[in-house]
């Protein structure tokens, strides 16, 4: 199937009479007829449901779905992005162990990398994600067991050369996970450049709607987990009496453990309402995108012809540094976010959000409404003024995120924000 068809029919295909679009299965249970069904679900001899926590119908069909729409193995949903990110790389970072991560990532991200990890005994290093690939692998230790960056950095807008940290990666014989938020799979596909891992947070582009929050984590599942660095996969669980995931699981193991250890014990499981609303959300993926990605071009276009406006940074844009990228990439279009960083500094950019009238001044992005936000003050208010800088965040710098209105209300709100500053 084209991927269109995959965003209305992967996952789940209703048999005779059964009803077409995906049920709800809300139930935390299932029941069986034996006790020695039940024992071999929970010694992973059997697939099924026995529990919501690990597995759902409604959350499975769509975690099939989205893995078939990123071209993974498999797919393990999540109850947040945050809970996605933190799992993927639990999943294979202990105690002990480095994580090399590009500096231009979204605040949480950041917090979690910066602070959590640090807590847990993880370092992590933030690196240019424009240095070379000999100045990326100096940032490698013995203990390196992962490197991350995101498709299209939140919220610097810059595009990640998927290829060289892919080299990097397989250099030094560890995973490359990146974060296809922005882009989602309908205008890049990362496992076709080399990343080893997916993950999204599905209450942005996914969803679309602003109704439910998710992530999900995606398994490309070509990653050699037997080469020495990665025990928790290649030796006996022994919380599964033994169990060796590489033997047992094959390309799947990495994404079988993450749901039948991480998920067994934190439990960041979505709700199955919510996956349902997330399934809803994807089956109008790629018309959403494209109109999404029509209207920010002409902002960004808007923008740049603005007294106010010291810089656009939109990839789509000719005159953009990451254009080249975005065309290698990005080519079909990027995702609806502008960065516009305001002459005057944060005074001049809080006026200009006060003053817009349809555009709603909210904590979220990548929604069919058009909204606004200050990075500094909000998202990434935790940060530094240099972690700041590290991450491409000035005082005078505003997230827009451009919706599915007509574009001609979006401008005219835009421009009468850009009056009242002026005046």
């Amino acid at each position: 199937m084209e991927f269109e068809t995959k965003c209305l029919h992967a996952g789940y295909q209703p048999g005779n009479g059964e009803p077409r679009v995906l049920p709800i299965t809300q139930s935390t249970t299932y029941t069986y007829g034996s006790t020695e069904e039940i024992g071999k679900l929970f010694d992973l001899e059997e697939a099924g449901y026995f529990y919501t926590r690990l597995a759902n119908p409604t959350t499975g069909a769509v975690e099939e779905k989205i893995a078939a729409l990123e071209g993974g193995v498999g797919a393990l949903c999540t109850a947040s992005g945050q809970a996605a990110t933190f799992y993927a790389l639990l999943n294979i970072l202990e105690t002990g162990d480095h994580l090399i991560s590009s500096s231009y990532i979204y605040g949480g991200t950041y917090n979690l990398f910066a602070h959590t990890f640090r807590k847990m005994g993880i370092e992590v290093t933030f690196v240019d994600q424009d240095a070379s690939q000999a100045e990326l692998l100096q940032a490698a230790r013995p203990n390196t067991k992962a490197i991350f960056g995101e498709t299209i950095a939140n919220p610097a807008i810059k595009v990640l050369d998927q290829e060289k940290f892919a080299a990097v990666a397989k250099k030094l014989a560890i995973p490359f996970i990146i974060d296809n938020t922005f882009a989602t799979p309908y205008f890049c596909r990362p496992f076709e450049f080399g990343a080893d891992i997916v993950v999204h947070s599905t209450t942005k582009y996914l969803d679309g709607h602003a109704v439910q929050t998710g992530g999900v984590i995606v398994d490309g599942g070509t990653f050699d987990w037997n080469n020495g660095k990665f025990p928790q996969l290649s030796e006996p669980d022994e919380t599964y009496h033994g169990i060796v995931y590489t033997e047992k699981f094959g390309n799947a193991a990495y994404i079988t453990k993450a749901r039948v250890q991480l998920m067994r014990d934190l439990g960041a499981a979505p709700a199955p309402q919510n996956s349902f609303l997330l399934n809803l959300g994807m089956e109008t993926l790629p018309v959403r995108m494209d109109r999404h990605y029509q209207n920010a071009l002409a902002v960004a276009e808007f923008l740049t012809k603005q007294p106010a406006v010291k810089q656009v940074y939109y990839p789509g844009l000719k005159t953009d540094e990451n254009y080249s990228l975005a065309q290698k990439y990005v080519p079909n279009g990027l995702c609806g976010v502008i960065s516009v960083e305001f002459a005057a500094g944060k005074k001049a950019a809080a006026k200009w959000l006060d003053t817009l009238k349809l555009v709603s001044l909210e904590v979220h992005v990548a929604d069919i409404r058009t909204c606004a936000l200050h990075p500094a003050t909000s998202t990434h208010r935790q940060l530094t003024d240099e972690e700041l800088l590290q991450a491409g965040i000035s005082p005078g710098l505003v997230r827009l995120s451009c919706g599915i209105e007509n574009v001609n209300d979006i401008l005219a709100d835009l421009q009468q924000a850009f009056d009242k500053l002026e005046g």
